[in-house]
């Protein structure tokens, strides 16, 4: 099973909260969630700790992640977007950080979300810690 790590580097503003996503503790991509909103349904991250992914099929998304056990919250997926408003309480994976419209973003989304599948192709489960470093 591969070892996910997320990691929260900045403290939460409204363009989001910005982080890493390490796989097997290599950094793999960057990672954009919503701000910290006391973990309300569809427009909060989710509280740092530890947790279930389960391999699912989205409508919207396709195949993908859920991270399960969520206390109050389910549906959380791992996906492809680049900006808060692309994040219903989600993890968006991206390549790298930059700029949209002068907010910030993350970038080339589509291109690493497809990676990332690819590196978990042999998994239907994962855990994944959540820390915070700011």
């Amino acid at each position: 099973m591969k070892v996910v790590e997320l990691i929260r580097l900045e403290d939460r503003n409204h363009y989001g909260t910005f982080g890493v996503l390490k796989i097997d503790k290599e950094v793999f991509c960057v990672t954009l969630e919503p701000p910290d909103r006391l973990n309300r349904v569809n427009v909060s991250c989710i509280p740092a700790k530890q947790y279930r992914c389960t391999r699912v099929m989205s409508p919207t998304f396709g195949e993908t992640f859920e991270v399960m056990n969520v206390p109050g919250r389910s549906h959380i997926l791992f996906h492809a977007g680049n900006v808060l408003a692309d994040t219903a309480g989600c993890i968006i994976l991206a390549q790298h950080y930059g700029k949209l419209a002068g907010d910030r973003a993350v970038l080339n989304s589509g291109a690493t979300f497809h990676v990332f599948m690819g590196m978990m192709q042999d998994e239907n489960i994962f855990h994944l810690t959540i820390t915070e470093v700011f």
